[in-house]
This record gives structure tokens, C-alpha cells and sequence, in this order.
């Protein structure tokens, strides 16, 4: 089985400033799906209506990151912003029903400044519980699923709760709640752990949705690096993943020029533009 990519929109296509534009260009790059942040500014029956004229499917949101002014990035596992994160996981399954996407990453935030991570991680931990059953609970309604994300706290960001895949499935464990995910993102697994392959193996049944970038520069997955693709993709097609793989990188300058690691990949599967069969066509 061939993988299905995502064009993450809040990273590819940068020079273009709304992000209805943004999905018509991966939409003629050949992306059937897209993804994104939360997409703060951007009406949901505009980005929908941009999705229905393409023919593209938005599969994976954000909720949103909180009050960025104070230094937030998600709520879900800040003491003391439960009313907070409600609110905003309200919004994000809101505008996720509107433009039809059936997957939200619950962010799980930042330590509090000037905190002690040591000090603060059970209560953090227990927080994040609490939110991720009461959105599992909420998400369910919907037939939607729900996505917690290891972010690397080596070089992205120091601050950040949640950052190894370890934790994440001892988290998930915990919660038991069958519509919650792992969102595993390989630029910020490789940075905090490594050992990919037994890690994609051993996680496998928890995975919900894959991100990728290279290591350490995260831009194209075929720029120089720490990761063979190639062989990531094909261990990938092994285990049989049917998700998406998101392409979360930053382009090291037109977005469409760097795509040619996609246009190999379809063409060693034997894929028309757009990774449809050959023999469909």
C-alpha cells in the first residue's frame, strides 16, 4: 500500500499569505490532503469552499495555542487553564465539523515560566489527563479523533510538556480512551530519541497521524540529514500505515521545486501526479 501525504499549510507554500490559496497550490502540487495549525484569521466556509473546489480533504487541525502574547502554546496540560482549553477545544471541533476534518492535535503546552519542570510534571500530567478524557468524551460525539504530539524540548521548544513518544503512550495508556492518538512527528522523534524503526514499530498501534522533516535542518525530506526517507517510507508501507503523512518542513525556497522527493516517490510506486494508480487512470 502506497502512502498518502498532507501538505501542511501552515509550513508549505509560504509566499502566499491566506491559507485558501495555500491549499489550491497543494491541491495543483497533487496533495489530496491538506493540514494545519489552528487557522487563526481564516473563515471556515472559505477554507471549506476552497477544499470542495479542489477536491481535497483537511484532515488534521490544531486547537488553538492559548494566549501567544503570554508565552502559551496549548492549554491542554496547564494547571489552571481548564476553562481555557474547553473553550478552545469547543472552537476547534466547531470549526472542524464546519470544514470537515476528523482529526484535532490536543496541545498539550508549555511548562509555566520560570517553573521547575521536575516540580511541576505530576501536576502537569494529571491535568492533561483530566482535559484528554474530557476531550475524548467531547471528540467522540463528533466521530472525530483526537492527536497528542511529542514535541522536542532539545531545539524547538525547551518549555514544551510533552516530548518524547515514551511519554506520550504512557499518557494514552492513563487516559484509555480508544479515539485518542498518537500524533508522531519523526523530525521531533529523531531529535529526542532516535531509533525510528523500533520506535515506529513499538508505537505502531497508537499512531494516528505522521508528521516528517529532515534532521536537524527540517526542511525537504530528501535535503541533506540524519534520515533516510526512502527507507522510512517503505518500513512504513511494511507496518501497512493507512494514515497520512504530513509534510511539515520548511522549504528551503519554492515550495513546488521542492517536491521532487514526492514526485520519485510516486513514480517508483508507479502513481500518476497526485499518488492515484496508474492503473486507475
Amino acid at each position: 500500500m502506497s502512502l498518502r501525504f498532507s501538505a501542511n499549510l501552515s509550513w508549505l507554500f509560504p509566499q502566499l499569505p491566506a491559507l485558501p490559496a495555500r491549499l489550491e497550490a497543494a491541491a495543483a502540487a497533487g496533495f489530496g490532503a491538506v493540514e494545519a495549525a489552528w487557522p487563526a484569521g481564516c473563515p471556515a466556509q472559505a477554507l471549506r469552499a476552497a477544499a470542495e473546489r479542489a477536491g481535497v480533504r483537511i484532515v488534521l487541525l490544531n486547537t488553538p495555542p492559548g494566549n501567544q502574547e503570554a508565552g502559551e502554546m496549548g492549554l491542554a496540560a496547564v494547571p489552571g487553564r481548564q476553562a481555557a482549553f474547553r473553550q478552545d477545544l469547543a472552537a476547534a471541533v466547531q470549526y472542524a465539523r464546519a470544514v470537515g476534518c476528523p482529526r484535532i492535535h490536543l496541545m498539550a503546552g508549555r511548562v509555566p515560566l520560570g517553573a521547575d519542570r521536575a516540580a511541576v510534571a505530576d501536576e502537569m500530567e494529571t491535568t492533561f489527563i483530566e482535559n484528554l478524557r474530557y476531550a475524548a468524551d467531547l471528540l467522540a460525539q463528533e466521530d472525530m479523533i483526537g492527536l497528542v504530539e511529542p514535541i522536542n524540548n532539545r531545539i524547538t521548544d525547551p518549555r514544551y510538556f510533552l516530548n518524547t513518544p515514551h511519554q506520550a503512550a504512557a499518557i494514552l495508556e492513563k487516559v484509555r480512551r480508544p479515539n485518542l492518538k498518537l500524533q508522531l512527528d519523526l523530525f521531533h522523534c529523531q531529535i529526542m530519541d532516535g531509533n525510528l524503526s523500533r520506535n515506529l514499530e513499538a508505537y505502531f498501534p497508537l499512531i494516528g497521524h505522521i508528521q516528517i522533516a529532515q534532521v536537524p535542518g527540517r526542511h525537504e525530506p530528501d535535503s541533506p540529514g540524519e534520515l533516510n526517507f526512502p527507507y522510512i517510507f517503505e518500513l512504513l508501507e511494511s507496518l501497512g500505515y493507512s494514515g497520512y503523512v504530513g509534510c511539515e518542513y520548511a522549504p528551503k525556497g519554492d515550495t513546488l521545486e521542492g517536491l521532487g522527493w514526492l514526485r520519485s516517490y510516486w513514480e517508483s510506486r508507479g502513481l500518476q501526479h497526485g499518488g492515484t494508480s496508474k492503473a486507475a487512470e
